[in-house]
């Protein structure tokens, strides 16, 4: 069984693409010289017309792609860091998510929208902070994030295939991690949520690296309390009905997210399943998210994210006073 990197697999799934489909090309900062892995050495294959690397203008590249877009194109825009989409916000949310809606479905805009983000790296507030939730707030953007390395490549490969604009950001902590990757194309549907383990006494909802937290917290508390751990994968649109699935089931939901806790996607999450599911819940939804600061650098990050403790403790939380509990105590 052949296994891949995280990030090996992304750059398969843009190579493949690329390679079905002389209308793909990437477009984005330091993307020749593979500052990460997922570019390295594309320009020695597909050359630099379609690996286009650009200074640091954020406007001027997503410019590119957008124009590219409106003719036939299926760019895929690097960004380096997610921050950095947000210095031509106004083109990459608003314009990009309403052009479909604005001309009446007949100009899609196919194009995608990457970078890196997350915490643990000490890489400080600009580099590390997630947009997923600021993105999945303009209508018109599908909005997702693959954890594993299966599921990049076939997400990736669904995102550049997608007639909309898809923002698929990547997390830093799970770049090396390893996993099965088949060599063929293959495409994951965006909008489909994955129950990573089964279990019956409290769903976790967890994606990029705090999910691999949560699937070693359910381990560790296998035998005692049962925790089933679910990846959304996909933001916009969001697999609610897996959720709910899985709140019927185990009447408890804690939701750990790397955003902050205000306006964040734990917050909708948190509100839809109370809108469509109430009566399924036992106790009140957990969240575990950023408290609402700028993200700290260097050793001070493990103070302000959900760890693997906080995770453990969140379980014993809501399980508190239960017969689940007390079989375990």
């Amino acid at each position: 069984m052949r296994e891949l990197t995280y990030i090996q697999a992304v750059r398969e799934a843009i190579q493949q693409e690329m390679r079905a489909d002389d209308k793909v090309f990437v477009v984005g900062q330091d993307i020749r010289g593979g500052v990460y892995p997922h570019t390295k050495d594309l320009v020695e294959e597909f050359g630099p017309d379609r690996i286009v690397d650009t200074p640091i203008a954020e406007t001027g590249m997503f410019g590119t792609a957008f124009g590219a877009a409106l003719e036939g194109y299926r760019p895929i825009v690097d960004f380096m860091f997610g921050s950095c989409a947000f210095v031509n916000f106004n083109e990459s949310s608003t314009m990009a998510g309403q052009q479909y809606f604005m001309h009446g479905a007949k100009s899609p805009l196919p194009l995608v929208m990457t970078a890196a983000v997350g915490l643990g790296k000490r890489i400080g507030n600009d580099h590390a902070m997630f947009i997923h939730s600021t993105f999945a707030r303009q209508p018109g953007i599908k909005v997702a994030m693959a954890s594993t390395p299966y599921d990049a490549k076939g997400m990736f490969a669904a995102a550049i295939r997608d007639n909309n604009p898809v923002m698929i950001p990547w997390h830093t902590g799970v770049m090396q991690k390893r996993g099965h990757v088949p060599e063929e194309q293959y495409y994951i549907p965006l909008g489909v949520a994955d129950v990573k383990r089964e279990g019956s006494d409290v769903t976790v909802l967890a994606n990029s690296e705090q999910l691999y937290n949560a699937l070693d917290v359910a381990e560790k508390l296998d035998g005692r309390i049962s925790v089933e751990v679910i990846d959304p994968r996909s933001f916009v649109p969001f697999d609610l009905e897996c959720v709910l699935k899985s709140v019927a089931k185990t009447n408890r939901l804690i939701i750990i997210d790397e955003d902050w806790e205000s306006c964040g996607m734990a917050s909708t999450i948190s509100a839809r399943v109370v809108e469509h599911g109430f009566d399924l819940l036992d106790a009140p939804i957990k969240r575990l998210c950023l408290p609402n600061i700028p993200i700290p650098g260097g050793y001070m990050e493990d103070y302000v994210r959900p760890t693997k403790e906080s995770i453990e403790q969140a379980i014993f939380d809501i399980c508190q006073g239960t017969p689940i509990l007390e079989a375990c105590a």
